[in-house]
C-alpha cells in the first residue's frame, strides 16, 4: 500500500475492529444539507462530515451506523479547509457542480495533510465509515493526465488510512476497479448503476458478503419498480433520491 502519511492526534497502530457491514442493510443518504432528518427508518445513514455532533450522537443512540461523506477527488469552495489546498493541485472546473474543481490525486504528499485531517475529524466525531466521493476520476476531464494506476494508488492509500483510524470505507462507483478493491474496501456505493445497466459489475461485493448501497436518481427516466426487482435479485440496498440529496427518499417495496 502507498505509505504517505502525516502526524495524527490518534494512535495509528493498525486497527482490525472497524465496522464490517453485511449485505442487505437499509440506508439513507442525505448530504445536500446539514439539517439531517433523523426520523427515516434505515440501518445506515450517509451524511456530511460537517454535520453537528448532536446528529451523529442521535443516530447512534437510535442504533444507526453513520457514514462520513467527504469529496476526495474534488475541491469545494464552501469547505472550511478550502484555503489549505495548494493551487497546483486544483484542476479544471467540475462540470455541472458549481464551486468544485478536480484535484490532482497524484500529489498524495500535498493532499495528505488535508485529507488525513478530515479522516481524523471523522474519527473524532464517532463516524463508523467513510464515503470517499469522486474517487472515480481518471476518466474525467480534470486538467491532469491521470491514469488508472493513479486512481488505484489513491484508492488504496485512502483505504489504508481509513482502516488505521478504525473506519470502514466504501468504494464509490469506479466499477472497473472492483476486482482490485473488493478485498480491501468494506462496501460499495453506486449512482444510477441500474439505469446504466452496470449493477452486475458490483456483484463481487455481494459475493464477499459486503453491501452495495445503490442510489438511483429522479432526474433520469428509469423504471424504479423494475430496478427494485433487479435489486432484490442481486441483494443490493437500493433507494431513489433527488439529485440534490436532501432528505426525500423512496425505498424499494
Amino acid at each position: 500500500m502507498p505509505s504517505t502519511s502525516q502526524p495524527s492526534t490518534f494512535d495509528l497502530t493498525p486497527e482490525t475492529n472497524w465496522w464490517h457491514p453485511t449485505a442487505g442493510l437499509t440506508w439513507q443518504w442525505q448530504i445536500g444539507d446539514l439539517d439531517i432528518d433523523t426520523s427515516i427508518e434505515a440501518d445506515v445513514y450517509d451524511i456530511d462530515l460537517y454535520v453537528d455532533q448532536a446528529i451523529i450522537d442521535e443516530l447512534h443512540a437510535k442504533g444507526r451506523k453513520v457514514i462520513c461523506y467527504i469529496s476526495v477527488g474534488s475541491w469545494e469552495d464552501w469547505r472550511p479547509d478550502k484555503d489549505q489546498f495548494p493551487a497546483e493541485v486544483l484542476g479544471k472546473d467540475y462540470d455541472g457542480w458549481p464551486g468544485e474543481k478536480w484535484l490532482d490525486i497524484r500529489a498524495i504528499d500535498k493532499l495528505a495533510p488535508i485529507m488525513l485531517a478530515r479522516l481524523d475529524l471523522c474519527k473524532a466525531k464517532g463516524f463508523d465509515a467513510l464515503e470517499p466521493d469522486n474517487m472515480e476520476i481518471y476518466t474525467n476531464d480534470t486538467g491532469f493526465p491521470l491514469t488508472y494506476e493513479d486512481q488505484l494508488k489513491f484508492a488504496l492509500w485512502l483505504a489504508d488510512e481509513a482502516h488505521k483510524r478504525g473506519l470502514a470505507i466504501g468504494q464509490k462507483n469506479a466499477s472497473d476497479q472492483v476486482s482490485q478493491l473488493v478485498d480491501v474496501y468494506d462496501f460499495a456505493i453506486t449512482e444510477d448503476y441500474f439505469y446504466y445497466n452496470e449493477a452486475e459489475s458490483m456483484l463481487p461485493y455481494i459475493q464477499a458478503g459486503k453491501p452495495v448501497f445503490a442510489a438511483e436518481y429522479t432526474d433520469l427516466p428509469g423504471d424504479f419498480a423494475a430496478f427494485c426487482e433487479r435489486s432484490k435479485q442481486l441483494n443490493f440496498s437500493t433507494i431513489l433520491k433527488k439529485r440534490g440529496l436532501d432528505a426525500w427518499i423512496q425505498t424499494c417495496p
